[in-house]
């Protein structure tokens, strides 16, 4: 709930709204992961998805969002409850990673190191 609030806060003090708006009203960069994995999951995208339980022992829960439906961002929950993105990564690759027999593998095989996002702050 504390981590909820800061969050709320944060989005607050920097000017931004948690209302949903369009993917294609997205800031080309962003000032933290937080405020990306924020402001991603309230967009309104053209395309989601997300990854079938049980496809990993340590990705617990994994979403697609896209605009154009050729690329887009990954995010991603560990077992450790630490949530990560990549940004324009193809949908190719999304659906790879979701039919994968283990997503973890094909995510270190495939994903690890490329497409990664990174804040200015």
């Amino acid at each position: 709930m504390k981590q909820i609030f800061l969050t709320l806060t944060f989005l607050l003090l920097i000017g931004v709204s948690v209302k949903s708006q369009s993917c294609r009203q997205l800031p080309d960069k962003f000032y933290s992961y937080s405020q990306a994995i924020q402001l991603i999951k309230s967009a309104t995208f053209n395309s989601t998805d997300k990854l079938p339980y049980g496809k990993s022992s340590w990705i617990i829960s994994a979403a697609y969002y896209s605009c154009d439906g050729s690329t887009g961002y990954l995010v991603y929950t560990t077992d450790k409850a630490m949530e990560y993105i990549h940004e324009k990564v193809p949908i190719r690759v999304w659906t790879e990673f979701k039919n994968a027999s283990s997503s973890g593998s094909y995510y270190v095989q495939n994903i690890k190191g490329r497409y990664r996002l990174i804040p200015e702050g």
